[in-house]
């Protein structure tokens, strides 16, 4: 079936062919911009770049930049339009006179759109009411627009733009990027922040790699996975939902620290926390415990929120969040304890569910106890904690790969790190016992067969990898996309993910898009 355009597509289809029918390229080939528009802006100088007294220039400052056309002034013999660039806009003043013969009625006038990308060559200039511009000797059309960018309406009194639907912006990014730059800065934050990561590990020498992707074997979480099929091996793999078995097997190797910035894949539902792709940093350090990673975890993300922003404390929302060192810290079931008025500690599992219960939440029966404390746990303490703090020293049920309390039974040396009422950071002294692994494994095993879908599978090479002899090894794994929303103050993951997971468009939804442009 052919396809339909809008009224606003056939005659911009229509002007691509009046260009090159007149002989110029309609998509150009390349074009050398010596500027950019903030540059431009703030390199301009009056005394050398404006005329004198006698009309002479000290210093022409010729420019040549590209971009695409935002807005347009057509008036007559001269117009104006407002170009932007990857770092803003500039206003470019375009005369007949100063074009090629015919090419400003013929072309520019009558075939040039907004959206259009165009190369300008030519002086720049402080026009009449003192907006710094650039005096167009030359112009050249690198890409003409087929589609109509979004524009501001009104509509029952209410003035909207399609850009501010939150599905458009997220289904059509390119073009949420082009209309609000403000999304561009957002992302430029983000790389900014895992740039300052990377920095701050790779001062302390620890090895940057990559593990694989897709693993006969599922672990390093509790999270179901994405399955696919390798038809050559007539084998089943699995997407990883963590890095964490693979990089413990070069800390095995004899590697002091490793770390892997990663994609990895839960199959799990969508929210403004949650999209089944997501990036994590895990980073492994041999001879190392959990309480010395919690001050390696504030130092580098005290270190990221300068960077990024000049100072420790940002705003988030409503909250005013210090980053600064120390971090409060405290267990996990005081932390219960202080909400709930209840003492979890040594609770048989019977006993937990009638606690959860009494608290208002539905208990199922294939949850098992660290679950019902977790439940409780996310329930009652979690959304409470805004500034950033530890929460340490987790039941064992819930941390299958953390190393036994050296002190108090039943619970692992663990921590995670909230923020905002949300999981930052999740770190463990990690179990180096491959006996006692195994028989965590087979719990793991257990629960599965009961019922629990996100439940650890046997990882039989990796049992033998801890043969070997592991050292005694701190863990961590970030979660570099909920730190993202932290850092540039976003509401959803889906603002800081430049192409989230949504459902399939409909032919209705394309339609409507089509028509709204």
């Amino acid at each position: 079936m052919s396809r339909v355009y809008s009224e606003q597509e056939s005659i911009r289809r229509d002007a691509r062919a009046s260009i090159e029918e007149a002989g110029y390229e309609a998509y150009g080939y390349s074009w050398d911009v010596s500027h950019h528009a903030d540059a431009i802006l703030t390199s301009f100088d009056a005394e050398k770049h404006l005329p004198d007294e006698e009309g002479v220039i000290a210093e022409p400052f010729q420019v040549s930049i590209a971009g695409r056309i935002m807005s347009r002034r057509i008036m007559g013999k001269a117009s104006f339009l407002h170009l932007q660039d990857d770092s803003g806009r500039i206003q470019v003043y375009v005369t007949r006179d100063e074009l090629p013969e015919g090419f400003y009625n013929s072309v520019f006038k009558k075939m040039l759109d907004i959206g259009d990308i165009i190369g300008i060559e030519g002086r720049v200039f402080r026009t009449k009411v003192g907006e710094i511009s650039v005096r167009a000797s030359r112009l050249e059309i690198l890409a003409k627009s087929l589609k109509p960018l979004p524009i501001v309406k009104e509509q029952d009194g209410q003035v909207f733009n399609e850009v501010t639907d939150k599905e458009f912006r997220y289904r059509q990014r390119y073009v949420d990027l082009i209309v609000n730059p403000e999304v561009r800065n957002t992302f430029r934050m983000r790389a900014k922040m895992i740039s300052t990561m990377r920095a701050f590990l790779d001062e302390r020498e620890y090895v940057e790699v990559e593990t694989p992707v897709l693993q006969p074997m599922y672990g390093g979480a509790a999270a179901r996975p994405f399955t696919t099929h390798h038809n050559a091996l007539d084998m089943k793999l699995y997407m990883r939902i963590a890095d964490e078995l693979y990089l413990k097997r070069l800390i095995v190797g004899g590697f002091d620290g490793v770390y892997e910035i990663s994609k990895d894949f839960r199959n799990e539902g969508l929210s403004r926390f949650h999209n089944p792709e997501f990036t994590m940093m895990e980073l492994y350090v041999a001879y190392k415990d959990y309480d010395w990673m919690m001050n390696l975890v504030e130092e580098m993300v005290e270190r990221i929120a300068i960077a990024m922003h000049g100072s420790s404390d940002l705003q988030v929302g409503d909250e005013t969040i210090s980053f600064a060192r120390p971090w409060k810290r405290i267990p996990l079931l005081e932390a219960i304890q202080e909400k709930t008025g209840e003492d979890l500690y040594g609770k048989s599992r019977e006993e937990l569910a009638v606690i959860g219960k009494k608290l208002g939440l539905e208990i199922e029966d294939s949850m098992g106890s660290g679950k019902i404390i977790d439940e409780i746990f996310g329930e009652f303490v979690e959304p409470h904690l805004i500034q950033p703090t530890f929460i340490t020293d987790y039941p064992v049920e819930l941390s299958p790969l953390a190393k036994n309390h050296r002190t108090k039974k039943g619970l692992v040396e663990r921590f995670e790190a909230i923020c905002n009422g949300k999981e930052l950071c999740n770190a463990f002294s990690e179990l180096n016992d491959p006996d006692d692994q195994r028989a965590r494994f087979e719990d793991q095993e257990k629960l599965a067969l009961e019922g629990d879908d996100e439940a650890m599978q046997i990882d039989e090479d990796y049992l033998r990898s801890l043969e070997y002899g592991m050292p005694p090894t701190a863990g961590l794994g970030i979660g570099i996309d909920r730190l993202a929303m932290l850092m540039t103050n976003s509401r959803s993951i889906r603002d800081v993910i430049f192409f989230p997971l949504l459902r399939p468009e409909t032919e209705e939804e394309t339609e409507s898009v089509d028509d709204a442009s």
